[in-house]
């Protein structure tokens, strides 16, 4: 970012040194002010994103039998099977809901019991 500001004022001393006239860039200077504005944007938006979308695929595929899950529409349950691309989540007794894999997320209540879990076994 300090380059670009001397660039501009750069840019700036070289219109008033030719009598007012403003110069006409460099094609550089632009490619290079985009090329800045692309890479801001991977590391702060599309980078953070992809990591949180990894680590939500790796913990469906770590999901297994008797796990507590919560579905994208709000349903608490339990999962009773695992097939390729769903989940059987028992919601109720003897009530069981098919429920495709990519709408189905880890509940809060297990995290809770993990964290508890994790920090009783370091004492």
């Amino acid at each position: 970012m300090l380059n670009l500001s001397i660039l501009l004022d750069g840019a700036a001393a070289g219109a008033a040194a030719t009598g007012g006239q403003p110069q006409q860039g460099s094609i550089w200077t632009t490619i290079l002010m985009f090329g800045g504005i692309i890479i801001i944007f991977y590391l702060f938006m599309i980078r953070p994103q992809q990591k949180k979308q990894k680590k939500l695929r790796e913990e469906r595929n770590a999901m297994g039998k008797g796990n507590s899950v919560v579905t994208a529409g709000g349903i608490y349950g339990k999962i009773r099977e695992v097939g390729p691309t769903y989940f059987l989540i028992e919601i109720d007794n003897n009530v069981k809901i098919r429920v495709d894999k990519n709408s189905v997320y880890p509940s809060a209540e297990d995290a809770v019991a993990d964290v508890q879990n994790a920090t009783a076994n370091k004492k």
